[in-house]
């Protein structure tokens, strides 16, 4: 069953059973599955979006935010993105109503959160990244493996890779490249994308003390843009002209995958991953009108058009349609009205 409504099983699993399916990208382009209806305004929503957490997602969330006001001119909105771990205790003090995250929730999180209030915490899919390995655009590197990837950024090589791997001859760059040292670009430890990193592309090693970590995503793609001899990572949507997006292979036997949006349908790419919005949901209850619209939004033609605009991937509308009913909302007209056709 499409993602069984378990969101808490590794993303790169669930990539690859629930996406190979999602026919509506094109080679070169990726587009709103069409299943997945326009959203109309309803009556009776007021309040303040407060949005604290993830980095990666905080255009996303501005971009949903000021759709929404437009429909809804008196809801106010509250967006803060410092990185992920700030969601969790932001949704159990209740300072924030929506926690956006880049990574799920570890046990640790969910266990504080179901102490507070009996229950867990409900994840909301809204859309799909890719975690590029990025180069200056002058970089000829052809494509790495995730075990030299590991040891390029890991100081425990738990990729069991042969060697640490310093500089970018040892990768089989010649000439100038030959004994220039890789300068090393991520994120901080309060990102979900560095908690993803380390879990998938360095095994669940540790990162070595040369990286420089920096505040944002985009601080990362600058960081390459600017060193010749650098990489670093970041999601997909932060990519620019100046920096280049190396193709990965799971292993040496493999085929370079690049990142493209059908291999983050298929699940080819190795470092694809969801994009999440947690909230306070007991099950059973019903959610107040300014939450369940503005869910109902981001899952919805315009919400999944601006994630197209941010640079990452729609949902396929099976995933819309069983994550609004995960959380009692599958009656919803403009839901009907996709789902009929």
């Amino acid at each position: 069953m499409l993602l069984a409504m378990n969101f808490q099983l590794r993303t790169t699993v669930i990539v690859a059973a629930a996406l190979v399916s999602a026919a509506f990208v094109a080679p070169q382009a990726v587009k709103v599955d069409p299943k997945i209806p326009e959203y109309k305004a309803s009556s009776g929503v007021s309040g303040t979006i407060k949005s604290i957490g993830s980095d990666t997602l905080n255009n996303l969330m501005t971009l949903w935010s000021e759709g929404f006001k437009k429909l809804y001119p008196a809801v106010t909105t509250e967006v803060e993105g410092k990185g992920s771990t700030t969601a969790p205790p932001a949704l159990i003090e209740g300072t924030a109503n929506f926690g956006p995250m880049s990574r799920e929730m570890k046990k640790q999180e969910i266990d504080d959160f179901e102490k507070k209030f009996g229950y867990k915490p409900t994840a909301i899919p809204t859309s799909i990244d890719m975690l590029a390995v990025y180069v200056h655009k002058d970089n000829p590197i052809q494509s790495l493996t995730m075990a030299q990837v590991d040891a390029i950024f890991s100081k425990t090589r738990k990729g069991n890779h042969e060697s640490d791997i310093t500089t970018w001859g040892q990768l089989g760059l010649t000439g100038e490249w030959a004994d220039k040292p890789i300068s090393l670009y991520g994120r901080n430890s309060a990102s979900g994308t560095y908690g993803y990193f380390k879990e998938n592309a360095l095994f669940k090693g540790d990162f070595k003390d040369s990286v420089k970590e920096q505040p944002g995503s985009s601080s990362v793609v600058q960081g390459v843009a600017t060193d010749k001899y650098a990489m670093g990572y970041s999601g997909i949507g932060y990519m620019t002209a100046d920096v280049r997006a190396v193709p990965l292979m799971k292993d040496a036997k493999a085929a370079a995958v690049e990142a493209t949006p059908e291999n983050a349908y298929s699940g080819k790419y190795p470092l694809a991953r969801f994009l999440y919005v947690y909230i306070n949901h007991k099950p059973g209850s019903d959610l107040d009108p300014l939450r369940r619209e503005f869910i109902a939004y981001i899952l919805s033609k315009q919400g999944q058009e601006d994630v197209v605009k941010d640079g990452y991937f729609p949902l396929p509308h099976k995933i819309v349609v069983d994550t609004l009913k995960k959380i009692g909302v599958q009656t919803a007209p403009a839901v009907e009205a996709g789902s009929s056709k």
